[in-house]
């Protein structure tokens, strides 16, 4: 059986990329932009069971992140290194040139991205629809295998550079001091999703 259902509207998500792809770019005026890769169709493990996020036309809004994106160190909001000067779909894959800032801060990151210290990168996205596809059943479009959830209409809203990528054995998204603990906001969205599959 395929459930379709939409997710909570309030519900922010992050994925690590397992391998970075940092690239500088060459060219003069090009000394502080990078292109990278910041998301894919690889299932993801979360408290739930697999996520995958839909790279297919149509399901990936990168609106939002082409008129405002902005560059965050470790997601932390009021760490913004840089900005998103274009992202864009290739490869089943989200694409992205960047750009880091001149401040002191965001000097100290770029240092470290452009020596290799660096090479961690997160995205920052919203769901607004998921697709349920059961054990050993396969999704509406014939393109992947349950258990899983698959991310029809996603949206991301920034882009990280990360120190630490989250550790898939402990949970997507935790950090290091919150292994073992689901946040309440969790079991809260997961309440709401179960009255809209009851029908409440």
């Amino acid at each position: 059986m395929i459930a379709e259902r939409t997710a909570p509207a309030t519900n922010d998500y992050r994925r690590t990329l397992g391998t970075a792809t940092l690239q500088r770019m060459d060219g003069e005026g090009n000394e502080r932009k990078f292109t990278l890769s910041f998301s894919s169709e690889e299932p993801y493990e979360r408290w739930f069971g697999l996520e995958i996020l839909d790279h297919a036309p149509g399901a990936v809004d990168l609106q939002r992140i082409n008129e405002i994106g902005c560059l965050l160190f470790n997601h932390n909001r009021d760490a913004v290194i840089g900005k998103v000067n274009r992202a864009w779909l290739e490869g089943n894959r989200g694409m992205a040139e960047v750009e880091f800032d001149t401040d002191e801060q965001s000097e100290i990151i770029f240092q470290k991205v452009k020596s290799g210290t660096l090479k961690g990168v997160s995205v920052g996205y919203r769901i607004d629809s998921l697709e349920e596809v059961q054990a050993g059943k396969t999704s509406a479009d014939g393109r992947f295998t349950g258990p899983c959830e698959i991310a029809r209409k996603w949206w991301p809203f920034e882009i990280s550079i990360v120190s630490v990528p989250a550790d898939a054995t402990v949970g997507v998204g935790r950090e290091a001091g919150q292994q073992g603990k689901i946040p309440l906001s969790v079991w809260e969205s997961q309440l709401q999703i179960n009255k809209n599959l009851a029908g409440g």
